[in-house]
């Protein structure tokens, strides 16, 4: 099927294989650009501070702005789960599939993927912005937890990057390359996962702080513990008024950790009483936890509509998100002093964050009408960028380059970057897949 896309000057057409898929980009490759679209990576919805277009099968927020024409693909009913192999504790599956979708499948089997954004993401945008999540602290991101992709080439050649095997060292890495490309490499079609059984016990707990810098240094503590900690969220008081207010809830109006822990019954009760003595030590109060399927469905929902929580503080008005991810040891200083560049503005900007790994978020909530308010936004963006990498961090932990953060590129990886726009020239030599993110060529 094929639709006129009158504002953009091109095409949508959908396709149901690898092979349909592949019969477009042999065209495509001697006619023009072409972007992948089709469901939703992690954050392919949001603009702005990342500007980050989630492809590969993800969601397309703008066409490439390459010459008259242009023709967007996707693959919306390629969604099935095509193998689960619960021996071996992986799955195969198309890469519309969304990653709740999967879990409804393999719940009954006892299984589960972890990898969660918070949205109703498809597995291919996922692949393709190397998205992570709340419980990426256990059980890591999408890098971790690809084993194999299927890959249509801007060529219209299928390969398939590696085998389910759990290790290989059998020539170059294909898989990693794919995994984050952003749609600017191929077409990711097929997916293989771990997957892993579901806990015996899961709880899920919540602890209020004195000060911003008393939350942060308890997840420290408590990483560098060793405490095999499933989730580990901050939110500053900005996020749990917002949190209260959207969700209903009565939270102490404090900086706070969110905690999950999984395990046998009385690995969770070690690792629980662990955290509350660290939080403890850091003035922590109002230590609540709950085994409780609902309570905790109930705690971590409210903790994923953030995004709509922040922005009915300002109704009216736009989120503009942004991120970076620093080494843990330098993970206070990057929340405090970023949190003193706010508080010496009068921006509405909570900060919440994946703390466990180092990744913390800035959500600017602005009036799009406003100029001197994106102004000041956008210098504010700079500087945290600015700060992480001098902190030898990253200027995205999980949101992706798109073309937001392109020019932090070469500052960040220097010379590695050249050799990245070499894989693209010799993948996409036409520079036909979703051109102008990521690297120029």
């Amino acid at each position: 099927m094929e639709l006129p896309l009158q504002q953009a000057g091109g095409l949508l057409t959908w396709r149901n294989s690898s092979e349909g898929l592949s019969d477009i980009a042999q065209v495509r490759s001697v006619g023009g650009p072409m972007a992948p679209v089709e469901g939703r990576g992690a954050f392919g919805r949001f603009k702005k501070a990342d500007k980050v277009s989630c492809m590969a099968l993800g969601y397309c927020i703008q066409l490439p702005t390459f010459g008259e024409f242009c023709r967007r693909v996707g693959a919306r009913q390629m969604n099935k789960i095509v193998e689960v192999h619960a021996a071996d504790l992986d799955v195969v599956v198309q890469a519309g599939a969304t990653r709740k979708q999967l879990n409804e499948y393999l719940r009954d089997m006892g299984l589960f993927f972890p990898v969660d954004p918070g949205a109703e993401a498809s597995i291919g945008g996922m692949a393709a912005t190397r998205a992570s999540g709340t419980n990426s602290v256990r059980y890591g991101t999408m890098r971790d937890n690809v084993l194999s992709m299927q890959v249509v080439l801007p060529d219209g050649r299928i390969i398939c990057t590696s085998s389910r095997a759990r290790k290989s060292s059998a020539g170059y890495d294909l898989t990693r390359v794919f995994v984050g490309s952003e749609g600017t490499l191929g077409v990711i079609t097929e997916i293989t996962l771990r997957v892993y059984g579901i806990p015996e016990v899961i709880a899920s707990a919540v602890c209020a702080f004195p000060t911003l810098g008393d939350a942060v240094s308890a997840a420290i503590m408590t990483m560098l513990a060793g405490v095999p900690i499933a989730r580990i969220e901050l939110g500053d008081e900005l996020c749990i008024e917002a949190f209260n207010k959207y969700s209903k809830l009565d939270h102490k109006v404090a900086p706070t950790l969110f905690l999950e822990f999984h395990g046998a019954p009385r690995g969770v009760d070690e690792q629980a009483e662990m955290v509350k003595k660290f939080a403890l030590e850091r003035g922590g109060t109002n230590f609540k936890w709950s085994a409780s399927p609902e309570e905790r469905a109930n705690l971590w929902q409210a903790r994923h509509d953030g995004l709509h929580a922040v922005m009915a503080l300002r109704p009216g008005c736009k989120a503009w998100p942004t991120e970076v991810c620093v080494p843990i040891s330098q993970l206070s200083a990057g929340i405090l002093e970023t949190k003193a560049d706010i508080d010496a503005t009068r921006l509405l900007a909570p900060i919440a964050g994946h703390v466990g790994d180092g990744n913390f978020h800035v959500v600017f909530i602005l009036d799009p009408n406003n100029a001197a308010e994106l102004a000041e936004a956008e210098k504010l963006n700079k500087r945290i960028i600015a700060r992480a990498l001098r902190m030898d961090g990253a200027c995205t932990g999980e949101h992706g380059v798109g073309y937001g953060k392109m020019p932090y590129l070469e500052e960040e990886h220097g010379e590695a970057l050249d050799v990245m726009k070499l894989v693209k020239h010799a993948l996409d030599p036409q520079n036909i897949m979703n051109p102008g993110k990521v690297v120029n060529v």
